[in-house]
């Protein structure tokens, strides 16, 4: 059964010689990042291996949320929610934005308490967010089975179509004059008295002063071709999607056992509610006094394994020169099987929880790997030790929702013009600074 595919885009065809800005990576927080420059005027380039939005992010659930993020996250979650509600008619592109509210369950009176302390993190921001149970519960999720403490609902929040709109923003950055590469993977930057003065691609090079690091998975690779420790690993977490069913909840559940959201076509897009696979690979080792916080914190969400992607990573070149044949040519789009496992166990925990399953078929499924960092927040920085350069990479799942504040942030950067949100919290040097670098849940 074949992954999602994300709206095709065509390439264009011509490499320019020179441009103001290399975008690395056709991903959300790419496409993002690109439309954001190209209409304050300058010339973009974007770069992707393989297809745009081909990987994860065409692969996550589709939610666009501000429910329960960690709280450094909330001001830029707050401007990602401001844009898109308009974006569509910016665009002129259809994403399948809805704002649609997020239940978030609670099956414990202590799990009902953490909910509401985290509450306090939007005070200020008149989202609207509050505890729900009984009737109004009932409201929302009708005729649920699973038993519920009660939900914090989050009217704000919604969902879009991830095979949409990473080809949608693409398309619209390419109105906007910008160049859209695909199947063109960049090797590595060129540097000039240690700052940016290009890039080496598979079809040659280009001379830019500015490179935007935003290669999801594959961005620890390309860094540390570059001499840069960015601490970055990959979770996968399975996905499926249902035939339609009608009538069915249109508010977005998650709970412990699984997560589910309506589609456009009309079926639902479930997913495990907690479990992701944590690949054993040479770089959890590499990593591992930085990830143990993180582990530790959320160590009953996360199953280790022992798999092929060991001897896929351990073979993996770790240094390379502009004329070499890198990873990313090797493997242009990142596709591994899913879980069967957490494909049952999802699919029979909806089912028994929403009645209106019942008779619904599951017609797709699919894995992703998410980037993620040892405190599940992005690196949104400026790189001091290479002049030039950008990094937006590990969004730890959270990349799809917050996609479009993330791309005004790293445009904001590279143009060095007021952030929208103060960027502190993402820097890359918080991993080497001394600051004490976990996860934090908001509660």
């Amino acid at each position: 059964m074949p992954g999602p595919k994300p709206n095709p885009v065509e390439s264009d065809l011509c490499l320019p010689k020179s441009v103001d800005v290399v975008i690395v990576g056709g991903g959300i927080i790419g496409v993002s990042t690109a439309l954001e420059l190209a209409e304050r005027g300058n010339s973009v380039l974007l770069c992707e291996k393989g297809q745009i939005g081909a990987e994860q992010s065409s692969r996550n659930w589709g939610w666009v949320r501000l429910g329960l993020r960690d709280p450094r996250e909330i001001p830029l979650m707050t401007e990602s929610l401001r844009i898109w509600q308009s974006l569509d008619e910016r665009i002129g592109r259809k994403t399948g934005y809805v704002q649609s509210g997020i239940l978030f369950g609670a099956r414990t009176d202590r799990s009902a308490v953490d909910m509401e302390r985290w509450l306090r993190n939007l005070e200020g921001y008149q989202t609207g967010a509050r505890m729900v149970s009984g009737s109004e519960l009932e409201q929302h999720m009708p005729g649920l089975k699973t038993k519920l403490k009660a939900a914090l609902f989050t009217p704000q929040d919604g969902r879009a179509e991830p095979q949409w709109v990473a080809p949608a923003l693409a398309e619209a950055a390419r109105d906007q004059g910008a160049v859209i590469m695909t199947n063109c993977a960049v090797r590595c930057l060129d540097l000039q008295a240690g700052r940016v003065t290009g890039v080496y691609t598979e079809r040659g090079r280009v001379a830019c002063d500015q490179v935007v690091l935003a290669g999801g998975a594959w961005s620890r690779l390309f860094a540390g071709n570059e001499g840069i420790a960015l601490p970055q690993l990959k979770v996968l977490n399975t996905v499926l999607r249902t035939s339609p069913v009608e009538p069915g909840p249109e508010t977005a559940l998650w709970s412990d056992d699984f997560a589910i959201r309506k589609r456009a076509d009309g079926g639902y897009t479930i997913a495990s509610g907690h479990e992701n696979t944590v690949d054993i690979v040479p770089d959890s080792f590499r990593l591992a006094a930085k990830f143990l916080p993180a582990f530790a914190q959320e160590w009953k969400s996360l199953r280790f394994r022992l798999s092929h992607r060991w001897t896929i990573e351990a073979r993996q070149s770790r240094s390379w020169t502009p004329t070499d044949v890198t990873p990313f040519e090797l493997c242009r789009i990142l596709d591994p099987e899913p879980s069967q496992k957490a494909l049952r166990k999802s699919w029979a925990k909806a089912r028994q929880a929403l009645p209106a399953l019942v008779g619904a078929e599951v017609v797709q499924s699919w894995a992703g790997m998410i980037d993620v960092t040892p405190d599940a927040i992005p690196v949104i920085s400026n790189v001091q030790e290479i002049p030039g350069l950008v990094i937006a990479t590990g969004f730890s799942g959270h990349g799809f929702g917050i996609g479009p504040g993330a791309g005004r942030l790293v445009a904001d950067l590279v143009t060095n013009t007021a952030p929208c949100v103060d960027p502190a919290a993402f820097r890359l040097s918080r991993f080497s600074d001394g600051t004490k670098v976990r996860p934090d849940p908001g509660y």
